[in-house]
């Protein structure tokens, strides 16, 4: 397929793949802003197909009928298409009709956080040999702009962390459980009855989706290869409302982090640390002033400082307003005959295990109301090498319980103390353990 430069303006053809609550909305944008859009890349864009699965399917009027077809893996390979847009989500077929539209000569913009997280080096490869660019802006937290900085701002710079609120859902529901004191299932039911979360919410709770979104970061913030299988996962569905009252008590709130950030390892080499859980954070955090279904990235660097990305994570218009983002980025690189830059994997920095992540914790511990309760309890934690920094008793008797915080340890190191903790006589259960994040 020859560049649109040589052709003069000649128009570029864009195919796409899915026409849901993303779909539509980059539909109606073409439509709307086609002027703009054909000014701002130097050539006009036209859809020339849009692949769905049911034609029969309910959509919205601004899709043209006549455009629709379900016939996906013809419509990336056609002579006339420049671009391939791909929102469908999923492993299958996306991964096959992307390799397919590459190797047919086609630019690709894509929104799937679960096919990149699993094998995008299968798909960056693909798009190095095709010669054509590989975009996916919206695949992490919708219309904010967060992986062209790390990826072309920061360029010049190291980054030392990214740290984020990076689904919706999950922050609506915690918001809640901040605010009113909702419990879990409760906030849960709220968030399904709004649209926030789907009815089969597991993707969101139990952060499979943030954990692809934090393989995603981490690849692209320390130049490595990162899977969606080497992040660290916790959902927050064991939060409880006791939780989240320890947390206000401390002066803390809870919000399910995608972290990841440089370490060293046991070898005193550079490695990469990715994890998402439920953690406190204190509430003069950047992060901690996130509130409904918004999203938000803080990342660290050592030459531009602490920077903060804000705004709606997900939805239709937001996202799409990112895949129109890169497909200008891809139409300007085919009008000028040339491709971005695209994402590095130089570095090859191994991903450390959960056992090795430094942070602290806050544990809470149901025990017995008696003489030297205390003194065993800080016994177990001193075995282990994890030093106390708080601890406080709450309730008396059958009632009485202990909230410790502890200094920065291993993960390792707390997981024996819990361990330890669990098999004492005078410990009923230990009912909570959740980190703590933010400055010491």
């Amino acid at each position: 397929m020859a560049p649109a430069s040589a052709a003069g303006s000649r128009p570029l053809g864009v195919a796409l793949l899915g026409c849901g609550v993303v779909g539509s909305q980059v539909v109606r944008l073409l439509h709307e802003q086609a002027d703009d859009l054909a000014a701002r890349i130097g050539a006009p864009v036209v859809l020339k197909g849009v692949a769905v699965r049911r034609l029969d399917a309910p959509r919205d009027a601004d899709v043209p009928a006549g455009l629709l077809t379900t016939d996906a893996a013809t419509l990336v390979a056609r002579d006339d298409v420049d671009i391939v847009v791909e929102v469908i989500g999923g492993i299958e077929p996306a991964r096959a009709l992307i390799l397919s539209a590459l190797e047919s000569g086609a630019s690709v913009v894509t929104a799937n956080k679960a096919l990149l997280a699993e094998d995008g080096a299968t798909l960056f490869e693909a798009a190095e040999k095709a010669g054509r660019d590989l975009y996916y802006e919206a695949a992490v937290a919708g219309a904010i702009p967060i992986l062209r900085p790390l990826r072309d701002s920061l360029a010049g710079d190291r980054v030392t962390k990214v740290i984020g609120i990076v689904n919706g859902t999950t922050n609506y529901i915690l918001d809640k459980m901040d605010t009113f004191g909702s419990g879990f299932a409760e906030a849960l039911a709220e968030a399904q009855e709004l649209g926030y979360a789907e009815a089969d919410p597991t993707a969101d709770v139990e952060a499979f989706d943030a954990a692809a979104k934090a393989a995603i970061l981490a690849s692209l913030a320390f130049h490595t290869r990162v899977t969606g299988s080497d992040v660290h996962r916790e959902g927050i569905s064991d939060v409880t409302a006791a939780d989240v009252a320890s947390a206000k008590d401390m002066g803390c709130v809870v919000k399910l982090l995608a972290i990841a950030e440089l370490k060293e390892d046991a070898d005193g080499q550079s490695a990469v640390s990715a994890r998402v859980h439920p953690a406190m954070i204190p509430r003069e955090h950047p992060l901690a002033s996130v509130r409904d279904a918004y999203n938000a990235v803080f990342v660290e660097s050592e030459a531009a400082g602490q920077l903060m990305f804000y705004g709606r994570g997900a939805g239709g218009a937001p996202t799409a307003s990112a895949v129109l983002g890169d497909l200008v980025t891809v139409a300007r690189n085919l009008v000028a005959g040339t491709k971005g830059v695209a994402a590095s994997a130089y570095a090859a920095r191994a991903v450390l295990p959960m056992g090795e992540t430094l942070t602290r914790y806050h544990v809470a511990i149901d025990v017995d109301d008696r003489a030297g309760v205390l003194s065993a309890v800080a016994l177990a934690f001193a075995e282990h090498g994890v030093s106390i920094q708080t601890v406080r008793q709450e309730g008396r008797g059958a009632d009485a319980q202990l909230v410790v915080v502890s200094h920065t340890a291993t993960d390792a190191q707390l997981s024996a103390t819990v361990d330890r903790l669990r098999t004492m006589d005078i410990v009923r259960d230990v009912t909570s353990v959740m980190r703590v994040e933010g400055e010491e």
